[in-house]
C-alpha cells in the first residue's frame, strides 16, 4: 500500500478487536408498561422497584414508547397549574414517544460510544421488528469495562 506522499506503507489491520454483543450484558427482564396503564400504577412501580424509567410496549412487545420519572412530574405540573386529576389518565398520555434504541446487533463498544455521546443513562434494545429484546444500561457497560480489563489490557 502507498500513501498519498508515495511512501510504502504497512497494510492496516483488516479489523478493529473484536467486542462482546450487547446480549452478553443487557437485562432481559426488563420492567415494562402497557400504553393503556394507569399512569398511578406507573408511579407505584417506580417507587416499588427502584427505577426511574421503562419501556412501553404494545400488545405484540413491539417498542412503542418510554415513560420516565421526568414523565411523572410533569403530572403533578398539569395539575398544579390546570387543575387536571391524574386517576385516569395512561401511560400514553404521557410518555415519550421517540426513543433512542439499540439494535440487538449492536457491539458493547457501539453502545459505549452512543452512552458517551448522550446523557441517556439506558437503552431499550430492539430487534428486526422493533421488540423489546432488554435493555442496556450504562453500569452494564461499566461491567463489561472491567470484564475487558481483566481479559485484555
Amino acid at each position: 500500500m502507498v500513501s498519498f506522499t508515495g511512501k510504502k506503507m504497512e497494510e492496516p489491520p483488516k479489523k478493529v478487536k473484536e467486542y462482546r454483543p450487547v446480549t452478553d450484558y443487557m437485562t432481559r427482564n426488563v420492567v415494562t408498561f402497557h400504553p393503556s396503564q394507569s399512569i398511578v400504577e406507573a408511579m407505584d412501580t417506580f417507587l416499588e422497584k427502584g427505577i426511574s424509567g421503562a419501556p412501553v410496549v404494545d400488545e405484540h412487545g413491539k417498542l412503542v414508547g418510554i415513560i420516565s420519572e421526568v414523565d411523572c412530574l410533569k403530572i403533578m405540573v398539569d395539575e398544579a397549574y390546570y387543575n387536571l386529576p391524574h386517576g385516569k389518565i395512561t401511560v400514553a398520555q404521557y410518555m415519550s414517544h421517540k426513543v433512542a434504541t439499540v439494535s440487538i446487533n449492536s457491539d458493547i463498544l457501539d453502545v459505549a460510544t452512543k452512552f458517551l455521546s448522550t446523557n441517556y443513562r439506558r437503552y431499550p434494545v430492539i430487534d428486526e421488528n422493533g421488540k423489546l429484546a432488554g435493555q442496556i444500561s450504562r453500569r452494564d457497560v461499566l461491567q463489561a469495562t472491567r470484564d475487558l480489563k481483566t481479559s485484555s489490557w
